[in-house]
């Protein structure tokens, strides 16, 4: 094999590697978001979960970037999008632009989003937030209390991890990993479309 050949091989290794890091989860070395378990990358895989199987509303509280108190009841009533982040995840900065548009798309129909930042400060997050124009807030949740309140069916068992909640504060969906937007878009779609009361939770 000649150099030239031997250069263009290594360099379609490189850029193969770089594109899986962006489209699956981060993996930071020595993190667990599940207590016992492991920190995994995550690959899109999207759940769906029926209404029978949805359990009780998930209940969490915890501060935002801008140092207000947020907790999981201001939603009741509304379909919640819930991102799990933090400012150096490469799939994370790939799908904030996409999560804002989403938002400003939802926000007529009483869609509400927060992000929950696993790692960052609360100056961190805000220059993220100013840098991708993100104009939704964001849990500063560095102690791990907020992402502890979602195990279960909506466990962030990486980053990013984006989970739809219905009307009643119960995972409808899930989304292990970048996001894809219009796949994202159905699953709020679809929670719209569901019942105000169901009659559970």
């Amino acid at each position: 094999m000649t150099r030239t050949g031997l250069t263009v091989r290594v360099a379609a290794v490189v850029i193969a590697t770089a594109m899986l890091v962006l489209v699956t989860g981060c993996s930071p070395p020595g993190d667990d978001l599940e207590p016992g378990g492991s920190y995994v990358s995550g690959d899109g895989t999207v759940s769906e979960f029926t209404i029978e199987d949805r359990g009780e509303p998930i209940v969490f509280t915890g501060p935002t970037d801008t140092e207000e108190t947020v907790t999981a009841e201001q939603y009741r009533g509304q379909v919640l999008v819930v991102n799990f982040w933090y400012a150096a995840c490469p799939p994370c900065r790939v799908e904030a632009p996409w999560l804002e548009e989403l938002w400003q798309q939802f926000g007529a129909d009483g869609v509400q989003f927060l992000g929950v930042n696993v790692r960052d400060g609360k100056a961190t997050a805000q220059t993220f937030a100013t840098s991708f124009g993100i104009t939704y807030p964001s849990l500063i949740d560095t102690d791990g209390s907020v992402t502890l309140a979602f195990t279960g069916l909506a466990s962030p068992t990486a980053v990013p991890t984006t989970v739809v909640f219905d009307r009643q504060g119960r995972p409808a969906s899930r989304i292990v990993g970048l996001i894809d937007k219009g796949v994202l878009e159905t699953l709020i779609e679809a929670a719209l479309a569901e019942p105000s009361d169901d009659g559970g939770g």
